[in-house]
C-alpha cells in the first residue's frame, strides 16, 4: 500500500470540494487571472479520477461516499491549528492522527478476506477441472492436463534450463502473462513450474493448474491478487540439462 498516495489523493479530493464554492476577491484585472470555468472542471474531474485510481488501485473496495464527503467537508471546515493539537483533532468525528494506523488496518482486513476468498475459490476451481477433464494431480496439489506427451527427454534436475512458449490466466479467465521463445532455469521460477515442467517431455504440451502455495501464495501482486490459483498453457520446446563446470585447473609454475 502506498500510504502517501493515498494521502495525496484524499487531498487532492477535498480542493474538489473547495472548487465548488471559491471565494473570488480582487479588481476584474486580478480576477481574469484566475483558472476559467473550463479548467476548473476539466481539473476537478481529474482529481475526482486521481483519486478514485488510488482507491481501486489499493484494494480499498466498497468506501461509504457520503462518508468520504463528510470528512472532506469537515477538512474544509476545520479551523486551523497542529494535527497533534487536542483542541485542534476535537473538529473531527475521528482523530485525524490515527488516520494511517485505521487505513491500515482496515487494508489487512481487506487482504486477508481477499487472500481466503480467491483460495477457496482456487481449491474449487482445481477439483472441478480435474473431474472434468480427468485431469492427474501431483502429491503437492497441481493438477495437470498433457496434450502430448512429447518426447523422452525431459527436465530432471532443478537446475535444468527449458525453452518454453506459454500463456498464464487466471480461474476467470483473465489473461496475466504471455511469452514466446522465453528461456530460463527451473530454479529460478515459481515452484509450481519447477515441478510441472518435469511431467511433460521436449516438444510437449501441459496445462498447469498450480495452487497459490506453489505460486505467489499471499504476496501474489495486485493484478493476479493474494492466494490465487494460476493456470498456464504451456508448450516445451526444448529441455537443456543442466552441467556441472569444470573446475579450473591450476596453472603449473614456470621453470626458471
Amino acid at each position: 500500500m502506498k500510504l502517501n498516495n493515498i494521502l495525496l489523493a484524499a487531498s487532492a479530493a477535498i480542493l474538489v470540494v473547495a472548487c465548488g464554492s471559491p471565494k473570488v476577491e480582487g479588481s476584474k484585472q486580478v480576477r481574469d487571472l484566475l483558472p476559467t470555468k473550463g479548467q476548473v472542471d476539466t481539473t476537478s474531474y481529474l482529481l475526482g479520477v486521481n483519486f478514485g485510481l488510488v482507491m481501486t488501485q489499493n484494494g480499498f473496495g466498497d468506501l461509504n461516499m457520503a462518508q468520504i464527503q463528510k470528512g472532506m467537508k469537515d477538512a474544509l471546515n476545520a479551523k486551523e491549528g497542529q494535527p497533534m493539537d487536542s483542541a485542534f483533532v476535537k473538529q473531527f468525528k475521528i482523530d485525524p492522527s490515527d488516520m494511517n494506523m485505521i487505513i491500515n488496518s482496515f487494508l489487512q482486513k481487506r487482504t486477508a478476506y481477499e487472500g481466503a476468498l480467491n483460495k477457496e475459490k482456487g481449491d474449487k476451481f482445481r477439483h472441478e477441472f480435474a473431474v472434468k477433464n480427468n485431469a492427474d494431480s501431483t502429491a503437492s496439489g497441481i493438477v495437470y492436463l498433457i496434450q502430448d506427451s512429447g518426447s523422452d527427454v525431459r527436465a530432471t534436475d532443478d537446475r535444468d534450463t527449458v525453452k518454453v512458449n506459454y500463456r498464464g490466466t487466471l480461474i476467470d479467465g483473465k489473461e496475466f502473462d504471455k511469452n514466446e521463445g522465453i528461456e530460463f532455469p527451473l530454479n529460478r521460477v515459481i515452484r509450481g513450474w519447477t515441478e510441472g515442467m518435469k511431467l511433460v517431455g521436449e516438444g510437449g504440451k501441459i496445462t498447469l493448474v498450480i495452487p497459490a502455495n506453489l505460486a505467489y501464495g499471499e504476496r501474489g501482486p495486485r493484478e493476479i491478487g493474494a492466494n490465487s490459483t494460476l493456470i498456464f498453457d504451456v508448450d516445451l520446446l526444448e529441455v537443456h540439462p543442466y552441467v556441472e563446470k569444470e573446475a579450473a585447473t591450476p596453472a603449473k609454475p614456470k621453470k626458471k
